[in-house]
């Protein structure tokens, strides 16, 4: 009979036996005397296997077999012990003249004893193979279990037993143990000879990478008294249950029969047994056990007495070594390591991992950001772990090769089995690289009446967005403003009165405008990258003809969003624009209309008007909005010979102070920095520093602690010179009026200054780059010292009329693009100086 308890939850469990109402504990001796096994599976479910005839069993006639038990269960995790009364009841009315059990830790026989009532057992004798004769006592002292019951003689020896011995059966070794009983009655003595014999182990099972087999002899020769014998039945059972042939086939197992043996194939990992996972030398391993049981019936043809033979086998495998894998599923783009790492029994738990500057739980890593995961097969056959670490993660290491960032990550996972709590840990490596993110760049400059572009794609090529003023560049756009295109960047060039262009302030036969240009991300909209660029271009705004006729253009300031063009006036509310649109109002007017005053000068006459909104309209509008009042004057000269048109001049009230531009005593820094990234400098203790001809020279101008954001650091002049007087002699320019010196043969590279955790205002820096070269009489000697000076001045972003903060690099006076008039000799208060730096 079986009984099935648990689960046992971690607990332990106590099996004893009721005999007369009292409970008696089942020991490993008391057990394998009374015919009594138990064994506990890997979901902690314990089986109590009991012989129909064990001690206790209370017995029918040898057809009814009842068994009591008291199940105890205690431990850590209950209050108090846990008693379970439990009693099970067996009918077996069709015995074998011969019944044979073989247990992992006994070994019964019970041959029929029909009509020996009233004997008593007196002696028993084992063949081992000599003869050793025992008195009953004796033997069940020594662990012999011997009963006679109304139908059975039931004799049970360890498995163990120093009575037992081994013998090969067509090469299988077999425990036998073969007993001859006395009984006694008076004058009358009988004798019941019995036997068994049980398969060992060895020599029995063989295993292979993937199937287990196991031999048992057709003919067991210490059981068959005649020569002959006769197969009648065969099955095959797991944990002490038969199998049908479905059940077997749908299991993959094998059973067959040939001259010699019956042999029983079943594939390591089949339905029926389990795995538990083991740990040797550090290393994971697993072991397969199964609990087969063989059935045999047969009958010897010279007393045609049968035999029922059944052998319960618990079989385990060796050490089968389940080296983890772990699998890289990291995609370098999502700057994420994503590891699979399996596959375990379920009763292995991940512990912790690590890394080699720290030692982190599975809490502490979910804690910090690092997703650890367990997976469960749908079977629930194995588990495996997942784990994401971020890049960003101090236990990830970097480091740069030529143009790309290889990330790496060594840990070691720390395991352990659940049943004994045996460590073992397993590393891994893992590696991505990255190519560095360029960011995409714009630039750009104006000449006479353009703006030109330049958008430099980076690293990741041409994959954004591109907003020209609040306007996208669409294709038609494009075409319109000559866009070209050959790569790695775009061009294109906007003229200056274009749709997309602001207009942020009037100046005398001028106008300064700005280009906004925004690089957008395709898929999230956000902002790459911002680019303005800001220009005064010349324009005649006012015209004045010889027969008295005025024009005049008024333009829409960047100051004043709300205005209307249209409903713009002269002086004369009657008289309104010519023609007018969002951005302009164009005036026709003579000098004795629309409210023109005239004024007598020496040698000529000045016609003036006014550009401004009506005053209801003003008035209104001013109590609606912040925005500065906004009137133009128009002014016209005429002489004899010549008429004079002079620009319009805006006065607009303003609401906040703000800063001319002006040059005055800076706070101002200059370093040199190790490469073109700007990320680490020299030292002041490192100087003098020694660089090779035509080695760069990264220089960085800020401007400190300015007061104001809203200012910008502009560098006006930069020369260098033999001496650290900054006034010595000789000099060369490097930037002249805020621009490359044109004669240069290795003219000043500029480099744009992006923000990041050092650099907030980057409209407070300045970056440009020098070849380092050697002045002319210095060609013999190389080794001479030079030092580098910058006049500066500050301006103001909001107001950045003329000069250097208008940031134009053309002079229309000579013609010659990129070059500006050379500023004066004159001491300036606003510089820096760095150096000495020495030629090698």
């Amino acid at each position: 009979m079986r009984v099935d308890v648990g689960p046992l939850r971690g607990n332990l469990l106590e099996v004893a036996v009721v005999l007369n109402n009292s409970a008696i504990l089942l020991t490993p001796s008391l057990a394998s005397q009374c015919g009594f096994s138990m064994k506990i599976d890997h979901l902690g479910n314990a089986m109590i296997y009991a012989s129909l005839q064990n001690c206790f069993a209370q017995n029918v006639n040898d057809e009814a077999f009842t068994t009591a038990f008291q199940l105890r269960l205690h431990g850590s995790q209950l209050a108090e012990d846990e008693i379970y009364p439990v009693a099970e009841t067996c009918h077996y009315p069709t015995w074998a003249c011969r019944e044979i059990l073989c247990d992992h830790n006994y070994m019964e026989k019970q041959p029929v004893n029909t009509g020996n009532t009233g004997f008593r057992t007196t002696t028993i004798t084992f063949f081992t193979p000599e003869e050793k004769v025992m008195k009953v006592t004796d033997a069940q002292r020594s662990g012999h279990g011997i009963a006679n019951t109304p139908k059975r003689l039931v004799v049970r020896s360890p498995q163990a037993s120093p009575e037992t011995y081994t013998q090969n059966v067509a090469g299988v070794l077999m425990r036998v143990v073969k007993t001859s009983t006395v009984f006694e009655k008076k004058w009358l003595v009988t004798r019941i000879d019995a036997a068994a014999a049980c398969p060992l182990l060895d020599g029995s099972v063989y295993f292979t990478a993937d199937t287990i087999t196991c031999y048992l002899p057709r003919h067991i020769d210490p059981l068959i008294s005649s020569g002959q014998s006769k197969l009648l039945e065969v099955h095959m059972g797991i944990e002490g249950q038969r199998l049908e042939a479905a059940e077997i086939e749908a299991r993959h197992y094998s059973l067959s029969v040939t001259d010699t043996y019956i042999v029983i194939v079943i594939p390591i990992g089949a339905v029926g047994g389990h795995f538990k996972s083991q740990v040797q030398n550090g290393q994971y391993h697993v072991s397969y056990t199964i609990d087969l049981m063989i059935e045999v019936l047969w009958t010897e043809d010279a007393t045609h007495e049968n035999t029922r033979y059944k052998v319960l086998f618990p079989i385990t495998t060796p050490l089968l070594p389940r080296p983890p894998q772990v699998t890289d599923r990291t995609v370098a783009a999502e700057r994420v390591f994503k590891l699979e790492f399996g596959y375990f029994l379920p009763d292995v738990a991940l512990v912790n991992i690590t890394f080699p500057s720290e030692v982190l739980s599975v809490t502490e890593c979910q804690a910090r950001g690092i997703n650890v995961l367990e997976h469960m097969s749908p079977n629930s056959s194995h588990k495996a772990f997942t784990l994401e670490v971020p890049f960003k993660d101090p236990v990830v290491s970097q480091t740069s090769q030529a143009g790309f960032t290889v990330y790496a990550l060594h840990l070691s996972f720390g395991l352990v089995v659940l049943d004994d709590y045996t460590p073992f840990s397993h590393a891994a490596y893992a590696e991505a690289v990255l190519e560095d993110v360029v960011p995409p760049s714009v630039s750009g400059g104006c000449d006479h009446q353009n703006f030109y572009i330049l958008v430099k794609y980076g690293s990741q090529g041409f994959n954004f967005q591109t907003s020209v003023g609040n306007l996208m560049l669409t294709e038609n756009m494009a075409q319109q403003y000559g866009f070209t295109e050959n790569g790695t960047h775009f061009s294109f060039a906007v003229p200056f009165f274009a749709p997309p262009v602001v207009f942020e302030a009037i100046e005398s036969s001028s106008i300064r405008s700005r280009l906004d240009v925004t690089l957008r991300n395709l898929e999230t909209n956000t902002i790459i990258k911002e680019f303005s660029v800001a220009c005064n271009f010349i324009s005649s705004l006012t015209e004045c003809f010889p027969n008295g006729t005025m024009t005049a253009l008024a333009v829409k300031l960047e100051s004043v969003p709300g205005l209307n063009p249209s409903q713009l006036t002269l002086r004369d509310p009657t008289c309104g624009p010519a023609y007018s649109d969002e951005r302009y109002a164009y005036f026709v007017f003579t000098g004795n209309s629309c409210g023109t005053t005239r004024k007598f000068l020496p040698h000529v006459m000045l016609y003036e008007n006014e550009i401004s909104l009506p005053d209801e309209l003003e008035a209104k509008r001013a109590s609606n909005s912040e925005e500065p009042e906004y009137e133009l004057k128009v002014s016209c000269y005429y002489d004899i010979n010549t008429t004079h048109a002079v620009a319009f001049q805006p006065r607009q009230r303003r609401n906040e102070p703000y800063a001319e531009n002006a040059k005055g005593l800076l706070q101002v820094e200059m370093r040199l920095a190790l490469d073109d990234s700007y990320s680490v400098f020299h030292r002041v203790e490192d100087y003098p520093i020694t660089k090779y001809l035509q080695q760069p020279l990264y220089f960085e101008v800020e401007l400190v602690k300015p007061g104001s954001p809203q200012v910008s650091l502009q560098l006006e002049t930069c020369w260098a010179t033999l001496k650290e007087d900054r006034m010595s002699q000789p000099r060369w320019n490097l930037i002249i009026n805020g621009c490359a010196n044109p004669v240069d043969q290795y003219q000043v590279i500029f480099h744009p200054v992006w923000t990041d955790a050092r650099v907030q205002n980057p409209s407070h820096f300045k970056r440009f780059e020098v070849k380092m070269f050697a002045f002319a009489q210095d060609q013999e000697d190389l080794s001479r010292q030079l030092f580098v000076h910058c006049d500066v001045v500050v301006c103001d972003a909001r107001n950045p009329l003329g000069g250097v903060c208008s940031g134009q690099c053309s002079n229309p006076e000579n013609g010659n693009k990129g070059q500006r008039r050379a500023v004066s000799d004159e001491d300036k208060s606003n510089y820096v100086s760095l150096g000495p730096i020495t030629m090698s």
